[in-house]
């Protein structure tokens, strides 16, 4: 009964109504590599080089301005008053309606814009904008006092053709379906041979034209790549978020299955214990015949095997529940100094009836004189004995195990056991160090294990802040090593001075 109670509360431990964040990171990552694919002729691209257009056009609105009051108030002083106001007319109704689309372009979202139609509305304006430019070249004044006023005019035209190369380069072609008509119509007038001061202004403008396009179509390349650079940028943040939403929504699912994990376990731990217990218990009782003899030897055995077998259950559990909480960060350590050589003498004496039924060699090699360590005598315990257990089970019978306790480079202090059976080969090191690991060789000439003994040493070595090393050649045998920090070293102090000492001191 306790059995599914666990296993219903785990079923609600990790949520599976929340697919939609998948779907939500997989629409992220779509997004982002369309904005990473975008390139000139991409609605979403010309769209932003819109805005860019509505911007600079909006910020050139009181040049602009002076301008047209500048060249309107030099014509008043000419007398060309209603030519003036036909020409300001032009392009002040030429520019008010770039204005007007400009200020409603900056005020559409991308997705709401029809770029190919902004673009033609647009490039209707400046050509509208370029018939006031012609109509301004095409003027005579022959009554003004100015000398060479077709010069004068070609200037202005020049200047013109200047600032829109400068401030229409975010739109291809502006510059070109502006100044096509103005140039055209003073080359017309005043072009002619032999070759005049109007004459060389006409050709001047006509290759003007052609050059200021060039400088407007490559400030437009400029505005394309930081775009690009932009597009790029926020592509890789928006890269960053989904792979960090995409972490924390694993890391999410690896807590509640972790969370999952230790509740299974602590209630699978319970509800295998005790009827082990039971089979401990009642099988220990029949194989020593204490409640009346057993007639059959076969049972005897049986029972025996019973015994055996419980046993070995409990230890795997027990193994399986230290690991788990190793892992989980709940494994609470009980500090305290202690002497390494000493624990490990008295693990090496506890393993003395399994090396002499292998009949192998135990050899001791400890530092005389080592400080106390601070750590959890009973995981130094588990460490040593996990190690130890390990060098008599792969050695041959008649073999030798070596256990040697020092002093590591750094100033911390190590325990070594190395045994001399088949050794592990490198590239299967890893597997023996991860859990229920073990390798072929292994396998094949020692008796069957969990596979957890190591883990649970590196774990608890981890634990104390050191490290296990695991050194082996095939058919030389295998040495762990186990560092402990110099961080966990204790200093040893000064003894206290006797009454008599203290005495002579102060005579």
């Amino acid at each position: 009964m306790s059995l599914n109670t666990g296993q219903t509360v785990n079923k609600f431990i990790v949520d599976r109504t929340r697919a939609h964040r998948d779907r939500e990171v997989i629409r992220t990552v779509r997004r982002t590599r369309d904005r990473l694919s975008q390139t000139v002729g991409n609605p979403d691209f010309d769209r932003e080089m819109m805005k860019i257009h509505a911007s600079a056009i909006i910020a050139s609105a009181p040049a602009i301005l002076l301008l047209v009051l500048a060249i309107g108030g030099a014509g008043f002083a000419f007398g060309l008053l209603t030519d003036m106001l036909v020409w300001a007319l032009l392009i002040g109704g030429s520019f008010t309606g770039l204005f007007l689309l400009s200020r409603r372009v900056e005020r559409l979202a991308l997705a709401e814009m029809d770029a190919k139609r902004l673009q033609m509305q647009y490039l209707a304006f400046h050509f509208l904008s370029g018939i006031g430019w012609a109509y301004l070249v095409a003027l005579d004044c022959p009554h003004c006092s100015v000398a060479y006023f077709p010069a004068l005019l070609a200037i202005v035209l020049l200047m013109a053709i200047a600032a829109t190369a400068v401030i229409a380069s975010s739109l291809r072609g502006a510059t070109i379906v502006t100044f096509a008509l103005p140039v055209a119509t003073y080359a017309v007038l005043h072009a002619a041979l032999p070759l005049d001061v109007e004459s060389i202004l006409a050709v001047l403008l006509v290759v003007s034209l052609p050059f200021f396009s060039y400088v407007a179509h490559h400030r437009n390349q400029v505005s394309v790549s930081l775009l690009s650079y932009r597009s790029e940028k926020d592509a890789l943040i928006a890269e960053l978020e989904t792979a960090k939403a995409v972490s924390d929504e694993a890391r999410r699912r690896a807590e509640e299955a972790n969370l999952a994990k230790s509740r299974f376990l602590a209630s699978i731990s319970h509800e295998l214990r005790t009827p082990l217990n039971a089979i401990l218990g009642f099988s220990e009782v029949m194989a020593k015949e204490v409640l009346g003899p057993i007639n059959n030897q076969t049972y005897r055995e049986y029972a025996n095997d019973v015994h055996e077998s419980g046993k070995h259950l409990l230890e795997l559990i027990n193994e399986i529940l230290d690991l788990s909480r190793i892992e989980a960060g709940r494994y609470q350590l009980n500090e305290e100094p202690l002497d390494l050589a000493e624990v490990v003498r008295e693990c090496c004496r506890m393993m003395a009836l399994k090396l002499r039924s292998k009949d192998i060699r135990l050899v001791q090699q400890f530092e005389p004189v080592l400080p106390r360590l601070l750590a959890d005598e009973r995981a130094v315990r588990q460490i040593t004995l996990n190690l130890l257990s390990n060098a008599i089970k792969f050695s041959p019978s008649g073999g030798e195990v070596r256990v040697r306790v020092g002093w590591t480079a750094g100033g911390g202090q190590y325990l070594a056991i190395k045994d001399d059976g088949p050794g592990i080969p490198k590239e299967e090191l890893p597997v023996v160090l991860s859990a229920f690991g073990q390798g072929s060789i292994a396998i094949k000439n020692a008796e069957q294990g969990t596979g957890l003994g190591l883990p649970i040493v590196q774990g608890l070595a981890a634990l104390h802040g050191g490290t296990l090393e695991l050194k082996s050649k095939l058919r030389e045998g295998t040495e762990a090593i186990v560092a402990f920090p110099a961080t966990r070293v204790m200093e040893e102090l000064p003894a206290m001075p006797t009454a008599h000492a203290a005495g002579g001191a102060r005579a």
